[in-house]
């Protein structure tokens, strides 16, 4: 086989093409890549067909025009290959359905002898993931080249053609059939994940409403800045042993983004940046599937996302497939590629084919030396340093991110453990104490009061106390705390009994008044003994010596006040007394939890605090509602 490739830009074809060399040959394949307005398009297309009207002509429009070592836009490459044994046949299919636009173009141009499937959808409409599975539903050995359609970057109209027709939506393709034809294709994929990965989770094919539960936008946004680049940042996700991209093609007023390929909820993905010391290589070396074949002619299709990350570098890497054989391509919306029996939507790639009919034994491809412009010399080194910097970056990151979640599980479990041991602590602890207060009211009734075992009778009221919160905080999240009408007059009583002692050896005395003779309200009586109690043991604890401590239930309205009032040092910091682990005054024993869980069973049962303190007296004050008002 044979390419010759042209370059148009304005005037006569007739003049840039001698089409009598073509004339009489049987099998022409005629490629057409147009980065020009439809009306060129369509002109170029039907002068081809007139001059040669038993080739098979296909053409695109695009985002950039490959022509040997150049790099075009805004003009038109006309690839002409000429075959010697190699039968090709062009077919289109414009049906609404994506994928059954894959089984009837397959059906119609799949052979038992098809060596390769050059195919070229619209560029905005089509769902090309689709319509690649419905190739490959039909036939998944057949190796498939091409891609979508371009408009130079505008993402509103596209156009493709075969033969003389000319569509704005839907598939044409070519299929190259002959018992002779060796194929080679390979892809080439430059860009790096950095950062986190991160979960796509709501999305219907190729439209991604969430990112980490939050707007597709709003994740651009928060990572990007949004001004970000749709192009050169995708998305970079691995299925079936490729890597593969997924630019933004399209924003929506409701925050969701449109991709150039579709995308699964449960998708991790991670956002890509162009590797600039990959996309220096020279792909002749990379890629190692065009080593096997005598080569022809190239056919090269690359997403225009590499043509507009760092122009210098990608003419380098397009230069080298020049000067070993005629090569012709455009600069794609996406690539269509088939790895292992499944066809692939790829971004961010550059995909070559590569074409012989040659007999010859197979000899190695010349590797040239690579050709700098000295002029961009420093800023490819420079984007080489930043593009390290950021993978080197991200891979200290993702360490860290490592050793940080080993901690937080050490953490975690560690918690669990004290949990655990808390819970069995305070469940244990119940009967021993139960033990000595029964064994100590024992010993009183048979042997009268003792000053030894009052001291530790009231150690163990004490202890008693700090039991009841530790059982309270140990489970209060695993049951339900039932309420009941319960007497406050009464019981406040009986927890005044119960630390009378403890405050007599404090050398304090409760004095207890009430213009109540009942004041019933509906409450737990579990919350209800934190409350009082936390409050009876801290003011005995900081009440000065020899001064009474005054308990006060008082009627107001539809509610009772109930009040602790003690002559103790004024409090300094009011307002952090209810927070955990805050002591007034270091020298008292104590964690500075009781007070805390009073005030978040306060909120709980929407219990009003007060608080007042001076250099005389201080109170805490707690209103409590009437039942059922």
């Amino acid at each position: 086989m044979q390419t010759t490739n042209f370059c148009y830009e304005k005037g006569s074809i007739d003049e840039l093409i001698d089409f009598s060399c073509f004339a009489h040959e049987k099998h022409v394949l005629v490629q057409v890549f147009c980065g020009q307005s439809k009306e060129i398009f369509n002109m170029l297309t039907q002068t081809i067909l007139k001059r040669l009207p038993d080739a098979i002509c296909i053409g695109t429009t695009t985002d950039g025009e490959i022509y040997g070592e150049s790099i075009t836009t805004s003009r038109t490459v006309v690839s002409i290959s000429v075959f010697q044994n190699t039968c090709i046949k062009t077919a289109f299919a414009n049906d609404t359905d994506s994928f059954q636009c894959g089984i009837q173009i397959a059906s119609k141009l799949i052979t038992p002898n098809t060596q390769l499937l050059i195919l070229f959808s619209d560029g905005t409409r089509m769902n090309a993931e689709k319509f690649l599975k419905g190739v490959e539903s039909f036939n998944a050995t057949i190796p498939i080249c091409g891609g979508m359609a371009g408009d130079n970057g505008k993402f509103i109209q596209t156009y493709i053609s075969s033969q003389n027709t000319l569509l704005s939506e839907g598939v044409v393709g070519v299929s190259l059939n002959s018992d002779v034809l060796h194929v080679a294709t390979d892809y080439k994929f430059d860009w790096k994940p950095i950062g986190l990965k991160h979960t796509i989770t709501k999305v219907k094919d190729n439209r991604v409403y969430l990112i980490d539960d939050m707007k597709a936008s709003y994740f651009y946004d928060k990572y990007l800045g949004s001004d970000f680049s749709q192009i050169e940042f995708p998305l970079i996700l691995e299925k079936n042993g490729v890597t593969m991209a997924r630019a933004v093609i399209a924003k929506h007023e409701d925050g969701s983004l449109s991709y150039s390929g579709n995308l699964d909820e449960g998708d991790e993905v991670r956002i890509g940046f162009g590797d600039a010391e990959s996309l220096m290589r020279d792909p002749i070396e990379v890629l190692e599937n065009l080593h096997t074949i005598n080569i022809e002619s190239f056919y090269i299709f690359s997403c225009m996302a590499r043509r507009r990350f760092m122009p210098f570098l990608i003419k380098l890497g397009i230069g080298s497939f020049s000067k070993i054989a005629p090569a012709a391509g455009f600069f794609t919306y996406s690539e269509f590629y088939h790895h292992k029996g499944s066809n692939k939507l790829l971004n961010q790639t550059l995909t070559v084919v590569a074409l012989s009919e040659s007999t010859k034994p197979l000899r190695a491809l010349e590797i040239f030396p690579k050709e700098e412009p000295k002029k961009n010399t420093s800023y490819s080194k420079a984007i080489q340093s930043l593009t390290h910097l950021i993978e080197q970056s991200a891979r200290d990151y993702d360490e860290q991110s490592k050793r940080l979640e080993a901690q937080m599980n050490y953490s975690e479990n560690l918690l669990a453990s004290h949990k655990q041991f808390l819970r069995y602590t305070v469940h244990e602890m119940n009967t021993p104490l139960s033990v000595i207060m029964s064994n100590i009211e024992l010993h009183e009734m048979e042997f009268g009061k003792s000053v030894y075992l009052e001291n530790i009778e009231v150690a163990v009221k004490s202890i008693f106390s700090m039991y009841d919160d530790l059982s309270y905080l140990v489970r209060k999240d695993r049951i339900q705390y039932l309420k009941h009408e319960i007497d406050l007059v009464d019981y406040i009583r009986s927890r005044i009994d119960f630390f009378a002692q403890v405050a007599s050896k404090a050398k304090s005395l409760f004095i207890f008044q009430t213009d109540c003779e009942t004041a019933y309200i509906t409450f737990n009586e579990t919350k209800l003994q934190r409350i009082i109690d936390n409050n009876l043991t801290n003011a005995i604890k900081y009440t000065f010596e020899n001064e009474h401590i005054v308990v006060s239930l008082k009627q107001k309205e539809e509610s009772y006040l109930f009040c602790i009032t003690s002559h103790s040092r004024k409090i300094q910091k009011p307002e952090k007394v209810f927070e955990e682990y805050y002591r007034e005054e270091q020298a008292k024993d104590g964690f500075g939890l009781g007070l805390n869980l009073v005030k978040r069973i306060c909120k709980e049962e929407n219990v009003k605090i007060k608080l007042h303190s001076d250099e005389n007296l201080t109170s805490f004050c707690y209103e409590f509602k009437v039942k059922n008002v």
